[in-house]
């Protein structure tokens, strides 16, 4: 199945643009009557086949829709310190998404080796490993928010804060319960500050391991996507 992201689709007659256009008819090499799947991200999978074939505007027809396309009954929100070389935040997302997970926020922390976040690059990131994998939910990309902002909202589902430290705490996933949504706030390689676990900690998020192996802040991260998709498998 090739898929497609088309987040602005509205009627059964579609045409897909330039870009993704020239990529279907030229590199694919698909013609009138081949058929290619759509999503819009939001959970429904266009079942479709072209009528048009024109590497500029290729058209196509709608012809079943399913909607909740894979729908999960929980939800995966990681909040993670982008890492001062960005491909690792890349990779981290580009994986993430594939496994699968609904939110990313880039966390902006006292110990954050990059404080600047193109989440541009990131969106394509998570676009391209949509149709690689088939989702028909595109995660959302947040903007980049300072840690202390961002732990003092109002948030739903159970809250984790993940860090290094001698003290004991339980596992996420011995701690986590099946079908609760999730947020897991991952700091960077200098780890959060002991001000900002107090914090979150005092604003309801419950401080877990992740084992006892110390991470990277992009393999913490994937790590806490899996342990929460698997809990729930």
């Amino acid at each position: 199945m090739q898929l497609f992201y088309t987040p602005d689709i509205n009627s059964d007659i579609y045409t897909l643009n330039e870009q993704e256009s020239k990529h279907c008819i030229r590199v694919l090499r698909l013609k009138i009557g081949d058929e290619i799947s759509l999503t819009d991200g939001v959970g429904n999978m266009y079942f479709t086949k072209i009528i048009e074939d024109h590497s500029k505007r290729c058209t196509v027809q709608v012809m079943e829709v399913k909607k909740e396309y894979g729908k999960r009954p929980f939800k995966i929100h990681i909040a993670i310190a982008p890492t001062k070389n960005i491909a690792r935040t890349e990779w981290f997302i580009e994986k993430a998404t594939e496994i699968g997970i609904d939110e990313i926020t880039p966390l902006i922390c006292e110990h954050s080796e990059r404080k600047a976040v193109k989440t541009e690059r990131l969106f394509k990131v998570i676009t391209s490993a949509v149709k690689q994998s088939l989702k028909a939910y595109h995660p959302v990309m947040n903007d980049a928010v300072e840690f202390k902002k961002f732990v003092r909202q109002e948030i739903k589902g159970a809250k984790f804060i993940a860090y290094c430290s001698d003290e004991y705490r339980d596992s996420l996933k011995n701690i986590y319960t099946k079908g609760e949504d999730a947020l897991v706030l991952i700091g960077p390689e200098g780890d959060f500050s002991p001000e900002e676990v107090d914090l979150a900690i005092n604003h309801g998020f419950k401080p877990v391991s992740l084992g006892s192996s110390r991470l990277r802040t992009e393999t913490a991260a994937l790590y806490a996507c899996c342990v929460v998709n698997l809990r729930n498998e």
